[in-house]
């Protein structure tokens, strides 16, 4: 079965960089769309970034020109690049990924907290 697990997560302080893996397997990676969602305590779900399988990536309003979704088809992982890190980006990552056909998977998620 498909399984993602993500990697990277961890304190830092305002400013700061941090950069977000997530391991693929079980599953054609090439083929999958691939995205990072966050949910921060009390808040709402938000979809960060996405990659698609030819390579084109979105980005929320909140993230864009700070983050950079970036595949690597050969490794089977994605990752998300956070520069610029504020405290508003504390939350739980997850990624996902998602067939052509419509099945998906979501990994277990890893903390990202900014403070100083």
């Amino acid at each position: 079965q498909v399984q993602l697990v993500e990697s990277g997560g961890g304190l830092v302080q305002p400013g700061e960089s941090l950069r977000l893996s997530c391991a693929a397997s079980g599953m054609i990676f090439a083929i999958y769309t691939m995205a990072w969602y966050r949910q921060a305590p009390g808040k709402q779900r938000e979809l960060v970034a996405a990659a698609s399988p030819g390579g084109s990536t979105n980005y929320s309003a909140s993230v864009t020109g700070r983050f950079t979704i970036s595949r690597d088809n050969a490794k089977n992982t994605v990752y998300l690049q956070m520069n610029s890190l504020n405290p508003e980006d504390t939350a739980i990552y997850y990624c996902t990924a998602r067939h052509p056909l419509g099945t998906g998977a979501w990994g277990q998620g890893t903390q990202v907290t900014v403070s100083s």
